[in-house]
């Protein structure tokens, strides 16, 4: 089976990544909560009901919006709409728990396994330096008889920020071990968190709950209800789906020892790494950069065509396939990431009006990659020619970490120009100016003044195409 290391300072930990398949591939003996309606769950509150769709602003402070339907179960809250928590009438030891979520702006709230138990669940975008209270982390117990200042006392932060944007959806996979007694009712082993994967990326390992969290709803035991938290602000979920806990994983034994160490490249300051980089499946750019920023903000370039391929926030870059051993030339991202890119093509097309066919290669455009020269700030700048003109393209990290600014310059005008700001399975304009992009995977908004976009279909999925004249200016934020 193939390993997955992950190292934190010199311990180096071998996870794998056979245990990361057993979360995703628990397809059996699987039921799902029916989000038809609210009879899964044990009187529910004012606040939450079942919705078709939902969408928040990240602008705007716990702020959702649910359009009337079935199939998201949703809490939201307001100063004349409190929340309460939310339990199934069913119950569960050990399993693997596995569901999508949508924070609002600056929201809180968890997932209780047996109802003692808490995953954190909140809107931490931009978090360099995640606490044990941020999204992914396992919430302290609390013990008011302890001094001041350590009331507070064995919680787990998740090992990097694998947190999306408010109003974007996120996917959680835990795996528990609900904790044992013997037949007089005393407690022979406790509870463990043995996997939390938050967004594709392994945030807690095999976590010893040596008693209930802060805020549980009742005395430890074999079986209890899953228990969402709502009294701390509006959220969403979705596709909630409990597996049977294999054998295998049992106390934490799924793990092997050997091979070679992990070749990790972190991002201490502006970094960059030339290298392979498969971005969509099958897909794979052989001219590639990846930029690296201290705000945990990374992205990669396809040289070849003027593209900005995908971003993640986490961790920088895993070199060891394309460096231990012969090697494949391959890297990969180390945090989230967000595709940008479904298929090869140019950034910028002569079109001779705005539903004409985006050209799927190069041939008559004269492009040619100029390679990229570096700011003050060791940030590079990238240049291509196309049909006789050369274009500079600048991506920058914002000063929060949270966004990417792109700024697209070309040295004379070019007649009928089309600049490709996104392809993707659906956008939607929010806001004037502002969308909302890839079955809510990230936000693109224009800088003021730019000329109206077009969204238009495609290959059955959606492309937003804009005019293009010497100057654009957008920001992209996942």
């Amino acid at each position: 089976m193939k390993l997955n290391y992950l190292k934190f300072g010199t311990t180096s930990l071998c996870w794998l990544f056979g245990t990361t398949l057993l979360l995703a591939q628990q397809l059996t003996d699987q039921s799902e909560i029916k989000l038809n309606d609210l009879s899964a769950f044990n009187a529910a509150g004012k606040s939450w009901t079942i919705a078709e769709k939902v969408i928040s602003d990240p602008r705007n402070e716990n702020e959702l919006k649910a359009t009337k339907g079935s199939g998201i179960l949703v809490n939201i809250t307001s100063n004349k709409v409190k929340g309460s928590d939310l339990l199934t009438n069913a119950v569960h030891g050990n399993m693997i728990l596995e569901l999508d979520y949508l924070m609002a702006n600056n929201s809180n709230s968890g997932i209780y396994l047996q109802g003692n138990y808490e995953v954190q669940l909140k809107d931490s975008w931009g978090v360099l330096h995640p606490l044990s209270s941020d999204n992914g982390g396992i919430y302290e117990r609390w013990d008011d008889t302890r001094p001041e200042g350590s009331k507070g006392f064995e919680g787990y932060a998740p090992r990097q920020n694998a947190s999306k944007a408010p109003g974007l959806w996120q996917h959680l996979k835990i795996a528990f071990q609900a904790p044992q007694f013997d037949a007089s009712g005393n407690k022979t082993a406790n509870a463990r968190i043995l996997a939390v994967e938050l967004n594709g990326v392994i945030v807690q390992d095999n976590v010893e709950l040596f008693g209930p969290t802060g805020g549980a709803a009742d005395k430890e035991k074999p079986l209890g209800p899953l228990r969402l938290q709502g009294d701390h602000g509006s959220v969403a979920f979705r596709n909630i789906k409990i597996s049977k806990l294999p054998e295998e994983m049992l106390n934490g034994n799924n793990r092997a020892g050997g091979g070679a160490d992990p070749i990790y490249i972190d991002a201490p300051s502006n970094t960059m790494i030339r290298s392979f980089v498969n971005y969509a499946p099958k897909q794979i750019a052989v001219h590639a950069i990846s930029v690296g920023s201290p705000l945990k903000t990374h992205y990669s370039y396809d040289l070849d065509n003027g593209l900005l391929l995908q971003a993640w926030h986490g961790e920088f870059i895993d070199a060891t396939p394309m460096w231990d051993g012969r090697g494949n030339g391959t890297s990969r991202a180390r945090g989230v990431i967000t595709s940008f890119v479904k298929t090869p093509t140019l950034a910028l097309a002569q079109l001779t009006n705005n539903q004409a066919s985006w050209p799927v290669d190069s041939i008559g455009t004269g492009f040619r990659t100029k390679g990229y020269v570096i700011d003050n700030e060791d940030r590079p700048q990238f240049k291509y020619n196309i049909y006789g003109a050369e274009v500079t393209d600048i991506i920058t990290v914002s000063n929060n970490g949270k966004s990417l600014s792109r700024s697209v310059n070309i040295d004379k005008p070019v007649a009928n120009l089309y600049f490709l700001l996104a392809n993707a399975s659906s956008i939607e304009e929010l806001t004037k100016g502002y969308y909302l992009v890839d079955g809510q995977s990230y936000y693109l908004e224009l800088d003021k003044g730019a000329p109206k976009p077009v969204i238009r279909d495609a290959n059955g999925g959606k492309e937003l195409i804009i005019p293009f004249d010497k100057q654009l200016n957008y920001s992209i934020s996942f």
